[in-house]
């Protein structure tokens, strides 16, 4: 994963992401180190399915080993902001597109969402993220999206996201 800039987590996204790694690290290496070995002893391993399953079960698992080192590296951990109308990190950020079509979303990462809420997510550093970061209720803001198109937005609220 490339580097990019800080994210900001709770202490709890941040210890459920510690934990995960911690997991794929220790308990859950050595499950697919072990599946490798006995698929090896198998036989032929050009024909070899299982071992093969292993193979990019392992290479799938060490891709998210390095997501989340990456990640951590770069967390900002912090409490849940004040409820003071100022869009940043860790608010939950409801947009006007001036059609009177709303969108409302969490302005930080994916991993701060609790189990279950669908919530739309964006982040900080997207084009529409960094041109609210900062901002209050019912500024108005424009920005170029990734594609070119300018576009403009009115903050309708913003407030803490609670889980």
């Amino acid at each position: 994963m490339t580097d990019q800039g800080t994210i900001w987590l709770t202490q709890e996204a941040y210890d459920k992401l510690q934990a995960e790694l911690d997991d794929l690290r220790g308990p859950r290496r050595q499950e697919i180190i072990e599946k490798i070995a006995a698929a090896r002893d198998e036989g032929d391993l050009k024909e070899n399915s299982g071992y093969h399953a292993a193979k990019d079960q392992q290479g799938q698992q060490e891709a998210r080993v390095r997501q989340l080192e990456d990640m951590l590296r770069r967390a900002e951990v912090g409490e849940t902001p004040a409820d003071d109308g100022v869009v940043e990190p860790g608010m939950v950020v409801t947009v006007d597109f001036g059609d009177g079509d709303h969108e409302k979303f969490l302005l930080g990462a994916r991993e701060n969402l609790m189990e279950g809420d669908d919530l739309d997510v964006y982040s900080p550093e997207s084009a529409m993220g960094a041109a609210i970061n900062g901002r209050t209720k019912g500024d108005e803001v424009s920005y170029t999206t990734p594609n070119g198109k300018q576009l403009s937005v009115t903050i309708v609220d913003a407030e803490p996201y609670k889980g």
